[in-house]
């Protein structure tokens, strides 16, 4: 079935997206469940189960297999109550029913469903043909699923190792597949053999004779290249890679996984003009596959979807992104931030992200996973982090562990940004011989590190009145820098106008284009990484420097001609956008002098 938009609410942080799909599927929105913090679900399950009046028992941490269950039990709560709010919907018991004129309002202008509707209550058809005619149509919201590949740390009972199906990530890959859940799950953050390999363990992620996957797959990707070679390994288990996500390497909110310069626009073009490439070499892999385990083989092919996401802000560039590069669907992630009605952020947090400008929202090295982390300058987590190290104390208590991934100090692992490992870290580092200025720089990079995966959480526990007694109230937010340009909370009705250009929600006319954003983010990695290696630099760093250069250079040259060619889109803008492209470039011009002087 078709589905109602053309757009799609990605995951956001841990919390921040964690009950969307039951606030927006109703409408036909697509949205991302993280599944990293089953605490968290556990608490919202007993919080959504109260206030729906439906019976709850607790899931401890005594309980074995609890994570997965957990993750089970959270879903199917969250599917039941969306398709009872979207059964409501189109059994309507009034022409005049808000929920319904919400649905068709909120759909874009070119919606054949919307035109339909349009049609028939023009022609005063009686409310039993509305009504049938609502229950043939609507389609709702996908309640999809996100995995951090890598989070995936090993778990002890009585001080032994368990088996790795009980890695984090493979325990949430169980919750997932054993939930009544007909969705996507979304792996992101990378290739993951050992976890890919244990999604053939469920029958849900093979298709039937007709085609149809249950649970099917979305791999996050920000190239093409990744894209093939996750898909054959993917396709060689007899899994089928539903949907290629392309996200922008760096012009996205949270973790931000850079490309060796590869930017957004010309990495799309290559999907596009490569596409069925792309699918008939996967799919003759599935195929053999799935003969091979003697598993069922579609009658017919298989469909595939390619998607984007990061820093898009208009109308404009939404319909070039889906028209130029024949797109199934385009992200917004953080203007949602700004909407209550979709996700859930507490007041204050909100309020702060009204008001950040550009020079608030900056890539830090504050994740303990090692990957830059998209961060908004004062958020009270990192507050709550200076208090520590005032104190003498630096780092958090750790009370949830989700990325205790170091075993530097203990074979059971510890968080970068625990307390335990910054006192043995430090403790290490005063017994170094190196200069006060290099031990100043080391110190520094150790208490860094802050607890996000607390700090992504703590927005759903204020909202919720949950205690945050445990783990403190200080939150983390990951917006992307495409935030600077929102300075309002919004509706959904709001944020759904403003995407389908019935309305501009943008009060600043400043706001660059998507394509140059990313670019101007690129040269400014660029520059950071010739910074840090211009004390001693070797013959693969430099190779490194003008590779990413290099890729930068042919992006730019992609742009001026499209942008120069275009007839319909960006026509307006096409000298300033020209004009733009020639200062990113004289900039990398003067990198390359730089690198070449390295």
């Amino acid at each position: 079935m078709k589905k109602a938009h053309t757009f799609h609410i990605p995951v956001m942080g841990i919390g921040f997206t964690i009950d969307s799909p039951l606030k927006v599927a109703q409408y036909g929105i697509d949205s991302v469940i993280s599944l990293v913090d089953d605490i968290l679900l556990e608490k919202l399950r007993k919080v959504y189960s109260e206030k729906f009046e439906v019976p709850y028992k607790e899931i401890s941490d005594k309980v074995d297999d609890f994570r997965a269950k957990r993750i089970t039990s959270y879903l199917n709560l969250i599917h039941e109550q969306t398709e009872k709010k979207f059964n409501q919907l189109k059994n309507i018991t009034s022409e005049k029913s808000k929920a319904l004129k919400d649905y068709i309002q909120m759909l874009p202008e070119y919606s054949s469903m919307k035109k339909d509707f349009l049609k028939l209550t023009e022609e005063g058809v009686d409310f039993s043909k509305l009504k049938d005619w609502a229950n043939k149509n609507l389609t709702m919201g996908s309640i999809d699923v996100n995995i951090m590949t890598k989070v995936d740390k090993g778990n002890y009972k009585n001080k032994e190792l368990l088996p790795i199906e009980f890695n984090d990530a493979h325990a949430a890959l169980r919750g997932y597949s054993k939930s009544k859940l007909s969705s996507s799950l979304v792996l992101s953050a990378g290739m993951n053999p050992r976890l890919y390999s244990y999604i053939s363990s469920f029958d849900d992620f093979f298709p039937d004779e007709n085609g149809t996957i249950k649970k099917k797959i979305i791999l996050k990707v920000s190239d093409y290249r990744s894209a093939m070679i996750q898909g054959k390994f993917l396709a060689k288990k007899g899994l089928w890679v539903s949907e290629y996500r392309i996200e922008s390497g760096l012009n996205c909110g949270g973790h931000a996984f850079a490309t060796d310069g590869f930017l957004l626009g010309p990495v799309l073009y290559e999907f596009k003009e490569n596409k069925d490439v792309l699918k008939s070499e996967i799919y003759a892999l599935l195929i053999d596959a799935l003969n091979e385990t003697n598993r069922t083989v579609p009658k017919h092919g298989l469909s595939l979807k390619i998607t984007t996401q990061g820093g898009i802000g208009t109308e404009e560039e939404h319909s070039f992104l889906m028209d130029h590069y024949k797109l199934d669907s385009v992200g917004w992630g953080s203007p949602f931030l700004l909407v209550p009605e979709a996700t859930s952020v507490d007041e204050k947090t909100m309020e702060k992200l009204a008001k950040a400008k550009e020079e608030d929202l900056y890539l830090s090295n504050t994740s303990p996973l090692g990957v830059p982390f998209n961060t908004l300058k004062g958020n009270t987590k990192d507050f709550e982090k200076q208090q520590f190290i005032d104190k003498g104390r630096p780092g958090s208590s750790c009370p949830n562990k989700f990325i205790a991934l170091n075993n530097e100090f203990k074979k059971t692992g510890l968080c970068t940004a625990s307390r335990e490992y910054q006192f043995l870290k430090l403790k290490e580092l005063n017994t170094l011989e190196i200069s006060s200025n290099e031990k100043a720089q080391k110190h520094h990079k150790i208490i860094e590190k802050s607890c996000i995966c607390v700090g992504l959480s703590t927005s759903t526990l204020i909202l919720n009145k949950m205690s945050t007694k445990k783990t403190g109230d200080g939150v983390s937010v990951c917006p992307g820098p495409n935030m600077a340009y929102y300075d309002k909370v919004m509706s959904l009705r709001n944020i759904t106008d403003h995407i389908y250009g019935r309305k501009n929600v943008l009060t600043r006319t400043d706001r660059p284009n998507v394509f140059i954003k990313e670019l101007s983010l690129y040269i400014t990695h660029l520059q950071e990484k010739i910074e840090t290696v211009k004390t001693s630099i070797d013959k693969k760093q430099l190779r490194y420097l003008l590779k990413f250069k290099n890729n930068l250079d042919e992006g730019i040259r992609y742009y001026k001609e499209l942008f120069l060619n275009q007839k319909e889109s960006f026509v307006s803008c096409k000298e300033s956008l020209i004009e733009a492209l020639r200062i990113e470039q004289q900039k990398l011009v003067l990198l390359g002098i730089e690198i070449e002087k390295l």
